[in-house]
């Protein structure tokens, strides 16, 4: 089997690095992430300029692009049998409208519209918290795993966010939820001649049973389905 890896915080990522290892024992992966970290650029692609890829060693390619951009690139030329592109792992959370912004998640989107199978995973960052990459590969594999082996409808992909703390003394209870809708209280503070976005992502508000809710007050892993063109659907 065929795995296609990309990310929009580079390719020298260390969440690239730990999701590379989640796939040790999978079939022939292929990573093909963007030169450069591109988080929040959301889906945007190229089409007018060029794209610059670099093969770094087989099978890595290095490419001057978007995340979506590398989704295109990968799977309509270099790897068009993949059977997965799984985007990730992000870090920090890409939980209900932030999934509108998030270029790990539009990596995974594109993939679903090109007609294939997608996963994008983020590790939610706590407030004044470092991310340990040891305990996130542990529970990221379990439920990239666990994911890979349910059907998944045409068009839609999974989205998946890992909660704060995690442990490696047992696995992380998983939860099939919405996107919450409810949007940020945010603000922009002005200085001078400039606006300066004021806000936080810890204190946002949230519905209950929401991805929101899920990953930040009941401490799961949030897993939602979503849909090209729409908000999301809990799976059933």
């Amino acid at each position: 089997m065929k795995i296609v890896l990309t990310n929009d915080d580079g390719i020298d990522a260390p969440g690239l690095q730990t999701l590379l290892n989640c796939f040790r024992e999978a079939g022939q992966i292929v990573i093909v992430a963007p030169k450069q970290p591109q988080s929040g650029i959301s889906h945007r692609v190229t089409t007018r300029t060029p794209i610059h890829v670099t093969e770094m060693e087989k099978n890595r390619y290095s490419v001057d692009g978007t995340p979506a951009d590398c989704s295109r690139i990968a799977l309509k030329r270099i790897g068009p049998d993949a059977a997965w592109l799984v985007s990730g792992i992000n870090a920090g959370a890409n939980l209900g409208s932030d999934v509108y912004n998030s270029g790990t998640v539009a990596a995974a989107r594109e993939a679903a519209i090109l007609g294939y199978r997608a996963i994008a995973i983020s590790q939610y960052i706590a407030k004044d918290q470092p991310i340990n990459w040891e305990k996130t590969g542990f529970h990221a594999e379990a439920v990239l795993k666990m994911l890979m082996g349910r059907d998944l409808q045409p068009s839609y992909f999974w989205n998946v966010n890992l909660p704060y703390p995690l442990a490696i003394s047992s696995k992380k209870t998983c939860k099939f939820c919405k996107l919450d809708i409810k949007p940020h209280k945010y603000d922009y503070r002005k200085k001078e001649n400039n606006y300066i976005y004021d806000g936080s992502i810890h204190e946002r508000p949230r519905n209950p049973e929401s991805d929101v809710a899920v990953c930040f007050d009941e401490n799961k892993i949030a897993i939602t389905q979503i849909g090209v063109g729409s908000t999301g659907i809990a799976e059933t």
